[in-house]
């Protein structure tokens, strides 16, 4: 049987992830199909039957095993969906790993890179060739991923920059985690900062390509900042959350922007919160998550 709209959402067992799928699930329609994924075989099947279950699901709703690490599995799954459905409609990248402060950046970094960045680009190199006319490709991110957040001396390596340089500039940026020269290069010591940074930058790099065809067919490609959610990844990091939103909450802005009707040309590329681009040059470097992080 075939579905007449799929969608995709990484990282979405739980927390954002799972409120996307549920909101998915219930804004799509009978003969559509939301995939919910995630490393762990147990866990997403049972948090598939247990979306399915709910009172106000009116998709179906599957879980496939997906390992967002993993390069070849992502480019795998791209291929199965355009083999047996002729490709993907709505595709939200929301994989994310969790860290606290009192923990080593250095020992993590590869983790939260890979996470974060690798398996951004490899989302966009698999399922940006595969997304149908009219089609929505968002990557979660957040405000933190405007460039003014790094120092101007590493502008450059983001600013204009294709896939293959941002990705170049994650690599650079991982060896200098490695080898304990981030300060000594300018990089941030909160591994949060240049990850979400380089997440923007390379939505943008591909947007960049495919924008006028985009735009012609009314499909969006845009990064999402969903704003601040009450989570156990996010909570450690900040002192305020009297502006927190649920994991409900967030998802609602992000699902509004994936179901307009027209593609606005000034979210094209950009990141979105509540329906607003931002200006990629904002943003200032940020201090006081410096100073809980240990190096």
């Amino acid at each position: 049987m075939n579905a007449s709209r799929i969608a995709l959402v990484t990282g979405s067992n739980q927390g954002l992830g799972r409120a996307l799928v549920e909101g998915l699930a219930a804004r799509l329609g009978p003969a559509d199909l939301v995939l919910l994924t995630g490393r762990d075989q147990g866990r997403v099947t049972a948090a598939a039957h247990e979306v399915a279950n709910l009172p106000g699901t009116r998709s179906r709703v599957e879980g496939r095993v997906l390992d967002v690490t993993d390069t070849e599995a992502v480019a795998d799954l791209a291929t199965d969906l355009r083999r047996q459905y002729g490709g993907v409609d709505i595709v939200i990248s929301n994989a994310v790993t969790r860290m606290l402060p009192g923990e080593s950046q250095a020992a993590r970094a590869d983790e939260f890179i890979d996470v974060s960045n690798t398996a951004t680009h490899a989302m966009l190199r698999s399922f940006g060739p595969v997304l149908r006319p009219g089609g929505r490709f968002l990557v979660v991110a957040s405000s933190l991923g405007t460039l003014g957040h790094l120092p101007p001396a590493l502008h450059h390596l983001f600013d204009g920059a294709s896939l293959d340089q941002v990705e170049y500039a994650v690599e650079s940026w991982r060896s200098a985690v490695h080898h304990g020269t981030t300060a000594e290069a300018g990089w941030p010591l909160w591994l949060n900062v240049p990850s979400k940074v380089a997440q923007v930058a390379a939505v943008r790099a591909v947007a960049a390509e495919r924008r006028e065809h985009d735009l012609a067919t009314g499909t969006l490609v845009a990064s999402v900042c969903p704003g601040m959610v009450d989570t156990a990844t996010s909570r450690p990091w900040f002192s305020d959350f009297s502006q927190a939103q649920s994991p409900a909450q967030a998802a609602g802005a992000v699902l509004d922007l994936v179901f307009s009707e027209h593609v606005d040309p000034t979210h094209y590329g950009e990141l979105v919160r509540f329906g607003k681009a931002l200006d990629w040059h904002s943003g200032t470097p940020l201090l006081e998550q410096d100073q809980l992080i240990t190096p």
